[in-house]
């Protein structure tokens, strides 16, 4: 992936040691169009006297610039705050890590549980209250209703985090998903959707819920996250680096 210049300066300027930066949004979901902003997120690590004393540290960091045309933003949690939030974490498209990054990612297969299909019920349903308030319906959102419902229905059977729609249509074979990413591909960030059967998609996202809900029910994934002492020694060595 050829990426702007611009987005290593950012990520070079950030007040406080990257654990990780990675890239989100429809770069990572398998439908960039050509004027996708790029969206980074990632973690910081906020250094011991920006946690326990009286002037701290921001547990969050938002940065949105517009570098030679191209809009990036940025938004890094600090490790306490969000330290396996998943798909950003298990990203393939990582621009900075440290060496801890691994072992972040190994201790977080031990925070997956089942109540992780809560966020993507949530994100879906946002998405889909989107689309039922455009009078032209665009592309994007309908896309997003899909990726998040398939991403939480394999998580659920798998354990594994794929946030790529084309990866996961690999597995689903939903016969209608290339030619939404194809209409969003030539058609740009906000691309209106031609010849939409709102009726046809709508049953189809029930579908996906129930099918969602059924995945959480039959899941094996545990019940509550058992990483807790790894990431408390983890986020020490880190604070106490920093």
């Amino acid at each position: 992936m050829d990426l702007p210049a611009a987005i290593n300066t950012i990520i070079q300027q950030q007040p406080y040691p990257l654990l990780f930066t990675s890239i989100s949004g429809s770069h990572l979901y398998g439908f960039p169009s050509i004027d996708s902003d790029y969206d980074l997120r990632g973690v910081h690590i906020l250094p011991i006297e920006k946690v326990i004393g009286l002037n701290t540290g921001s547990e969050t960091i938002e940065i949105s610039k517009v570098r030679d045309s191209v809009q990036i933003d940025l938004v890094t949690h600090d490790l306490k705050k969000n330290g396996y939030v998943l798909e950003q974490l298990y990203s393939p498209l990582i621009l900075h890590n440290l060496p801890e990054y691994e072992e972040l990612k190994f201790i977080a297969k031990d925070c997956i549980t089942r109540h992780h299909s809560y966020h993507y019920f949530g994100f879906a349903a946002t998405q889909w209250k989107l689309i039922e308030k455009e009078q032209l319906h665009r592309v994007k959102p309908l896309l997003y209703v899909y990726r998040v419902l398939l991403t939480g229905i394999y998580l659920m059977q798998t354990g594994i985090v794929e946030a790529n729609l084309i990866k996961l249509n690999e597995v689903f074979n939903l016969p209608y998903i290339s030619d939404l990413i194809s209409q969003k591909l030539a058609g740009g960030e906000h691309s209106y959707l031609s010849d939409v059967d709102i009726a046809f998609h709508q049953k189809e996202y029930q579908r996906l819920r129930d099918r969602l809900q059924d995945s959480y029910v039959a899941s094996r994934l545990p019940e509550v996250p058992v990483a807790k002492a790894a990431l408390h020694d983890l986020l020490l060595r880190l604070r106490i680096r920093s």
